[in-house]
Formats: C-alpha cells, sequence, structure tokens
C-alpha cells in the first residue's frame, strides 16, 4: 500500500438529546448526499462531517479495494464513508443491540452486502480467530481506557496486514499510547479535546528489512 505523507480537528462530539434521533451522512462517493438514521444510543459520537473530510482525504488514494474494520462502530459512518468510496468490504462491530440493528438497516437501504455487522464488544471480539485487515478505525467511548488492549491485540493476534493504516480517535488529555513499535505515525490533528491520528504498520522496517 502507498505511503501517505506525514504531518502533525474532531470537536468533542456529544450525543444526541435524549428521546431525539440523528442522521449521519455520506459525504462522497457511490452514496454521496445520502443521510442515514442513527440510533439514540448514550455517549455516541458520530464523527462530523469536518472531520470526516479530512480523515477520508488522507485516506483516498488507499480505500479503493480494501478489507476495513471498524471496530467501535457506533453510527457506522466510518465504515458507510469506506463503503461508499468502494472498499472492498467492511466489517463492523458495535455491542449495543439497538446501535448495530440501525447500521444493519442502513446497510440495506444502501443496498449493500459489503458490509457486516457483528454485535459484541470489542475486546471480546479480538480474541477470536483473526483474518488481516488493510485499514482499521478505532474510535472508542472516551475515557474508558480501551485503547492500549485493543492495540495491543490488533497487533499480537493477527488483525493487521503488514502495510495496514490505523486511524485512531482519543480524548485530548489521554497519555501518551504505548503503540507497537511498527506502527508509525503519518498524520495528527486534534480540535477542541480530541486528538485523531493516522499510523502505518511497518513491519518490514521493524525487521530490519
Amino acid at each position: 500500500m502507498p505511503r501517505v505523507k506525514s504531518s502533525r480537528s474532531n470537536p468533542s462530539k456529544s450525543p444526541a438529546p435524549q428521546g431525539k434521533s440523528g442522521f449521519v451522512r455520506i459525504i462522497s462517493g457511490q452514496w454521496r448526499g445520502r443521510k442515514l438514521p442513527v440510533k439514540d444510543v448514550e455517549g455516541l459520537r458520530p464523527t462530523t462531517d469536518r472531520v470526516k473530510e479530512t480523515i477520508f482525504n488522507w485516506l483516498a488514494p488507499h480505500i479503493r479495494g480494501t478489507r476495513c474494520l471498524d471496530l467501535f462502530a457506533g453510527s457506522g459512518g466510518l465504515g458507510l464513508e469506506a463503503l461508499s468510496r468502494y472498499a472492498e468490504q467492511v466489517t463492523l462491530i458495535e455491542m449495543d443491540k439497538g446501535a448495530a440493528d440501525q447500521i444493519k438497516k442502513n446497510l440495506t437501504a444502501l443496498g449493500s452486502n459489503q458490509g457486516q455487522v457483528i454485535q459484541s464488544d470489542a475486546v471480546s471480539w479480538l480474541q477470536g480467530p483473526a483474518t488481516p485487515f488493510d485499514l482499521v478505525f478505532l474510535d472508542p467511548p472516551f475515557r474508558r481506557e480501551l485503547l492500549p488492549q485493543v492495540c495491543e491485540l490488533l497487533e499480537q493476534r493477527g488483525w493487521l496486514a503488514p502495510d495496514a493504516l490505523i486511524y485512531l480517535e482519543r480524548e485530548k488529555e489521554m497519555a501518551d499510547l504505548a503503540l507497537p513499535a511498527s506502527w508509525q505515525l503519518l498524520k495528527d490533528k486534534q480540535a477542541g479535546q480530541v486528538c485523531y491520528q493516522l499510523y502505518l504498520r511497518e513491519v518490514n522496517n521493524e525487521a530490519g528489512l
């Protein structure tokens, strides 16, 4: 997979008010402009259009034909955007049944059979049999300290292709993560209290080749 040039805004996203429904918008690709309903779940933070546009500008040369994992799917916005931009297949993991069911409905509404939705917590699912992914989205609930364990499981249990890209979103005040040595930082931005980053897995460099 080609490299992405390195550089060093996702405002803190609040859940929709209780009792109200929200929407996620596909911003480009085959389903550009489609608005899809989002299940009202406490703590759900759908990625804003502005941040999503930045992320997918970073990823634009690499999306088509990739196998993607949206590990904390929530609204499904990142995984669905990847499918709209011709990812080959996207697996969306979401613990909340209502949110997972809504993503399935949205895939049906889009007429897509390239998205697989699995209702499970991420840590348990990652301990199962692994299939490598080319691109992984990590946008976990804030203040639950999930990223260190999840990153270790992704690296150690065979979930990442040798040159996988990993998008990671976290709260600004979180201490620096001890990430796998093979993960090379390509992009790093912040807005408000949120940091979002893109990493490239370079196993050959780690092996000294």
